[in-house]
């Protein structure tokens, strides 16, 4: 039910680049009117932010769950991509996530998914073709088209691609783009094919690139991807065309903070106010054409009320004029959710992770880094017993595996460094982009124990050691929970911290491994079929003979 309230604060006007004292009136959701005062209250008041790019799937809750840790920090919108659910449930699980979404006082702007399955080079648990993304466009909550993972599909004009891209055209949606490492003539090619956005850039010089060629610039922190520290340079010239995100948020990191976070630190560097609101609030609003207010008369009531311009505190969250949080504690109520899944293979015994050594004289080695989901492939010497390659834990070479939850197959297993248990195993049925449950372990023993338990409660987080194990369980896909979110990243958090007793040294062990198996990113990746190199697009060998 809406109500009529005033509040009254020092006014940030974005469109204006001022600040002026005022009463800010709010009539059924909307500013009625804003008037200017002699003097008014300390706090600050500005319209609210919005994560221009998120995987809502990736913090493991349900929208309504996210939404209601998402608000305290001043969050108000999300332009969200459901492709992980897709890749599970397909058209039915996008539909989970709208209606699971309009539950709750917040505003969340989904994506009709392009690239369901991501590559043929996976099994995943659905497709979503070009007609159940010409009936997603027929939704009001779909905003544009969701990320074009396939970029050599792009570059090559593929007929499927270009049917899609055609179809987010005819229906005036915008398309997100998803193009790692392009530059230059390929950047300017990618573009031109009718993408208006990338996520992905790694370094400054991309970003240029891409802004040359049209494109925006989604600058990225988020639980495994850091790109803002190489990326913020862009914005004091470029500040009309670039937007804040987190493309993936675990539960405990959204607790902690979102997009404010980005302001804060961006605002820390010295960048202008307004530039930095410019991209925080402003920007996806218009490229999106988001139903979300910007403290304008006549606007949804969207907006935030912060104690200062240093910290930014967040005092207090409105969405349509509706008082979501304040003092940082959320105002949104638990909602109970449903749990759909799609999950559907047996238990696996150690033997299935062995690795028969023949004549190999050197491995294949994924390297993984610590806040990027890029990958290097290396070599290593295998270490040989009873014929078979075992982990090599004194030189960090441990092994990874993708087994297929849609239907009993044998596991794919591969070696990767830079993980640093040293005991035990850790696994999740967070898998990009198709959700199979990827683990890393440093005997065939404990994978087999991390990845059962996850098979047995059909998706999960797990971790095993001696004696211990812990499973936080993600009913909902696989892939997410219906719990309370501040319960779920209480256990996440006990799960991280048991990830780095066991030796991890990476910020966000399990989120850096839910990355392993995303074919789209390069250099080596594995999937539930093989080891796969992104660069060129192909299966390769684990083991070779110089």
């Amino acid at each position: 039910m809406h109500t009529s309230f005033s509040i009254s604060g020092r006014i940030v006007d974005i469109h204006s680049q001022g600040i002026y004292d005022g009463t800010v009136h709010v009539s059924n959701g909307r500013i009625s009117k804003i008037v200017r005062e002699a003097t008014a209250a300390t706090n600050y008041i500005l319209p609210g932010f919005i994560d221009a790019h998120v995987h809502i799937e990736s913090s493991m809750l349900v929208p309504s769950e996210f939404a209601r840790l998402a608000v305290p920090h001043g969050t108000v919108a999300t332009v969200s991509d459901p492709h992980e659910i897709g890749n599970v449930l397909g058209l039915k699980g996008v539909e989970y996530m709208i209606e699971n979404g309009n539950k709750v006082p917040f505003k969340f702007y989904f994506g009709a998914p392009s690239c369901v399955p991501a590559t043929p080079f996976e099994t995943a648990g659905a497709e979503i073709s070009a007609a159940d993304i010409e009936k997603l466009f027929q939704r009001e909550e779909i905003k544009y088209l969701a990320e074009m993972m396939n970029w050599p599909g792009t570059l090559h004009r593929a007929p499927d691609v270009m049917e899609k891209i055609a179809l987010a055209q005819k229906y005036n949606k915008v398309v997100d783009g998803h193009a790692p490492g392009l530059r230059g003539d390929q950047a300017l090619l990618y573009a031109s094919a009718g993408i208006s956005t990338d996520h992905e850039c790694f370094t400054a010089e991309e970003g240029l690139d891409k802004l040359a060629a049209g494109m925006k610039i989604l600058i990225r922190e988020g639980s495994a991807a850091k790109n803002f520290e190489a990326l913020i340079p862009l914005l004091p010239e470029h500040y009309r065309h670039i937007m804040f995100c987190s493309d993936d948020k675990h539960p405990d990191n959204l607790v902690e903070g979102h997009i404010n976070l980005l302001v804060k630190r961006a605002l820390a560097d010295g960048n202008d106010l307004f530039h930095v609101l410019q991209a925080a609030c402003v920007n996806p609003v218009e490229h999106y054409k988001l139903e979300v207010g910007l403290l304008r008369e006549g606007d949804a009531a969207d907006f935030i009320t912060v104690d200062n311009l240093d910290n930014f505190n967040v005092q207090a969250t409105y969405i349509n004029g509706q008082l979501v949080a304040e003092h940082g504690k959320s105002k949104i109520a638990f909602t109970e959710s449903d749990e759909v899944n799609n999950f559907n293979t047996d238990l696996k015994s150690p033997e299935e992770f062995a690795v028969l050594a023949g004549a190999a004289t050197k491995i294949r080695v994924m390297e993984a880094f610590d806040g990027q989901l890029i990958t290097k492939e290396s070599w290593a010497t295998p270490k040989v017993e009873g014929g078979f390659i075992m982990q090599d834990v004194a030189q960090d070479v441990l092994k990874l595996t993708v087994v297929n939850r849609y239907e009993n197959a044998p596991p794919a297993v591969a070696f990767i460094k830079n993980i640093g248990l040293k005991e035990g195993a850790i696994a999740s049925s967070v898998g990009h982009d198709s959700h199979n449950i990827v683990a890393v372990g440093v005997d065939d023993e404990s994978i087999a124990r991390a990845v059962n338990l996850i098979i047995q409660s059909k998706g999960g987080v797990a971790a095993v050691r001696e004696g211990v194990q812990q499973l936080l369980p993600l009913p909902v896909a696989g892939i997410m929970s219906a719990e309370d979110g501040y319960r779920v990243a209480e256990h996440y958090s006990a799960l991280d911290r048991m990830s780095k007793e066991m030796g991890s040294k990476l910020e966000s062990p399990f989120m850096t491994l839910s990355f392993m198996a995303l074919l789209v990113i390069p250099s080596l990746k594995l999937s539930d079929k093989g080891l796969f190199n992104g660069d060129e697009f192909k299966f390769v060998s684990v083991a070779e003979i110089d």
